[in-house]
């Protein structure tokens, strides 16, 4: 007779690699005992007011930080009205910044450029930048920074 009972595939990654694990039950319809982080699994919308820098306004506003690890920072950056008034080097950490919504022009010592929704950028440890308004730039123009405190690489496909 052959087994009607649905099997669940589940891969978990370990050091890159993926074990694949071959479950009975559905992962959702048990709990491991990971509720502690139950908060963390609560839908973030970057685009409330509720995660807005209290500074959003001001041309040196700062982005609200959101997660935070020892390698890791996540934080939200919203720009309306004014251009950084100062230029920027983070020499403690790269910075990747995804444009989600509008646009901004980035002035680094390495160029220029306009970052527009969907578009990515990574800022390496120790170079100047800067952001300002663009043609494109909209009334909320949001992105999420990401500051990496190791050593990265890239390893995607050819730019």
């Amino acid at each position: 007779m052959a087994d009607t009972k649905v099997k669940f595939e589940e891969r978990i990654t370990i050091d890159g690699k993926n074990v694949i694990l071959n479950r009975d039950t559905n992962p959702t319809q048990t709990n491991l005992g990971v509720l502690e982080y139950a908060e963390i699994f609560k839908i973030i919308n970057i685009f409330s007011e509720k995660f807005s820098p209290s500074n959003i306004d001001k041309g040196d506003g700062t982005p609200l930080r959101l997660f935070e690890s020892k390698h890791l920072r996540v934080e939200v950056s919203k720009r309306r009205k004014h251009d950084m008034s100062f230029w920027h080097r983070n020499i403690d950490a790269h910075e990747i910044i995804f444009c989600v919504k509008g646009a901004l022009k980035w002035e680094t010592e390495m160029g220029t450029t306009v970052l527009k929704a969907g578009d990515m950028m990574m800022i390496p440890r120790g170079i100047s930048h800067r952001s300002m308004l663009a043609p494109e730039s909209t009334d909320d123009n949001v992105l999420v920074e990401l500051k990496i405190f190791e050593e990265l690489k890239y390893v995607g496909p050819a730019i």
